[in-house]
């Protein structure tokens, strides 16, 4: 694959990400109250997805096709890059949208089910267990806080090896920004509830970072000076062997 269609696809897919989330995130706000709803009980949050359960499944899909989208962005921002760091940024995009797109499928795959059982008697104490284990299991611990700490190495990769090269410097900034203000959500669990603003204005500034990576990819020339710092290195050297 040529390096412009590298390009485009990866440009395509980040801003594709960042514009599903921000919708998604826009209309779960508005229709369910997420994510603010997941700190009440299992009785009260299925109580409220129930009115609108379609729509907010719906949503909830949005998301995952906005998480699924970082592996082949991912793969398409490794392949750039070139080398070991190329190789860490595809791991870490791929298991990220992986760990992600895990945790929010249960909105789309189980939640309808168990909503349905929390209005018979015999199985509302069981369907308000089954959704507590899934909220702790994958909500919580796979989907949030691995998948805030894969992001956050994700960006942080990603603007050392191709940003700081490619793009504008503030846009270098605005992802060490980014994936610093996510980190804060792995200490969510432990109570800290300034920590799910700083989460939340992290993922903000995420979509900001990741349309504006798009941007830059899109417009740029795939010649040397548009190449990551390690594939410029590398064709330097094969230029100055070649004039021995």
């Amino acid at each position: 694959m040529n390096t412009t269609l590298t390009r485009r696809l990866t440009a395509a897919a980040m801003a594709a990400a960042a514009v599903l989330a921000i919708a998604g995130f826009t209309a779960l706000g508005s229709v369910f109250g997420y994510p603010g709803i997941l700190r009440s009980p299992a009785a009260g949050i299925l109580a409220s997805y129930r009115p609108h359960g379609t729509a907010i499944s719906a949503w909830f899909a949005v998301l995952v096709l906005s998480a699924a989208l970082l592996a082949p962005a991912g793969a398409g921002l490794g392949r750039l890059a070139g080398g070991r760091a190329g190789r860490w940024i595809t791991l870490t995009g791929v298991a990220a949208a992986l760990v992600q797109v895990t945790g929010l499928s249960r909105w789309v795959l189980i939640v309808p089910g168990l909503s349905e059982d929390a209005l018979r008697p015999a199985r509302a104490q069981d369907a308000y267990h089954q959704f507590d284990v899934l909220q702790t299991w994958l909500g919580t611990i796979i989907g949030e806080t691995i998948g805030y700490a894969l992001t956050a190495v994700f960006t942080v990769l990603v603007v050392r090896a191709i940003t700081r090269s490619s793009a504008p410097r503030w846009t270098a900034y605005l992802g060490y920004a980014a994936a610093a203000l996510i980190a804060t959500g792995v200490v969510i669990p432990l109570g800290l509830g300034i920590a799910r603003l700083t989460n939340f204005a992290g993922y903000v500034a995420w979509c900001a970072w990741l349309i504006a990576m798009a941007v830059t990819l899109w417009r740029s020339n795939p010649g040397p000076s548009a190449l990551p710092r390690s594939q410029n290195s590398a064709s330097s050297g094969s230029r100055r062997t070649v004039g021995r």
